[in-house]
């Protein structure tokens, strides 16, 4: 029997340092597209059930389209050790690979702060990868690890950023300096007075990603 389109899946994805947890949240049979959405740091509490990440889900769910949230590794269930970006580019691609044969749609990815970051770096080369969504992408680093956002000066693909007005981790002057600097297609939403974690903005986080989809994938 199928599976209707808000079915739940919970399950593992066989990744390179063990077993990684993940849900799906099905989607409609004739979906066009399939999407990722990736947590923020693990070492900071990220999970997928983070609120902006479970957001961001609903928000791309409702287009019909299948949704895929993992842990990275050594975050809830998923085995492994944290590797500071290095094999949580993996992880995205372990991701990405299922999705690809599971459904045989071109993807879109969306990540939240460090899955933001993290992201953007492993979609931007993936050919399969068709757009990529970065919320609360961080600037200043929050452990050893230093944001190096050069790759993105070459990515031609649909991107949006969201941030907060008031992010801990980016201020707004930056972040439109860099967003500035990167071919279109791009478009960048500022929520005024929002922190790094949109407390009491998801509804608006939900609705610029719906907007934003609405008006880049509707023909």
């Amino acid at each position: 029997m199928t599976d209707p389109p808000n079915a739940i899946r919970s399950f593992f994805l066989p990744g390179a340092a063990g077993p990684l947890e993940a849900l799906l949240n099905r989607g409609a049979d004739h979906a066009a597209y399939a999407a990722l959405v990736c947590h923020p740091h693990p070492l900071y509490g990220g999970t997928f059930h983070t609120k902006v990440v479970y957001h961001a889900m609903k928000a791309l769910n409702s287009f019909g389209w299948p949704v895929l949230r993992f842990n990275f590794r050594g975050a809830g269930r998923s085995r492994g050790e944290h590797d500071h970006g290095r094999g949580e580019l993996d992880d995205i691609r372990t991701a990405l690979n299922w999705l690809d044969c599971e459904f045989h749609r071109p993807l879109i990815l969306a990540g939240f702060s460090f899955g933001a970051a993290t992201g953007l770096t492993a979609a931007c080369p993936d050919l399969r990868v068709k757009a990529a969504i970065a919320l609360g992408l961080p600037l200043t680093p929050i452990d050893d690890r230093r944001y190096d956002y050069s790759f993105l000066r070459t990515c031609a693909k649909p991107k949006l950023f969201v941030s907060g007005g008031a992010d801990q981790f980016a201020s707004s002057t930056e972040l439109q300096e860099l967003v500035d600097g990167l071919p279109p297609p791009k478009k960048l939403v500022l929520i005024e007075g929002a922190d790094h974690f949109f407390e009491g903005r998801l509804r608006e986080v939900r609705e610029t990603i719906e907007n934003w989809t609405r008006e880049t994938f509707t023909p």
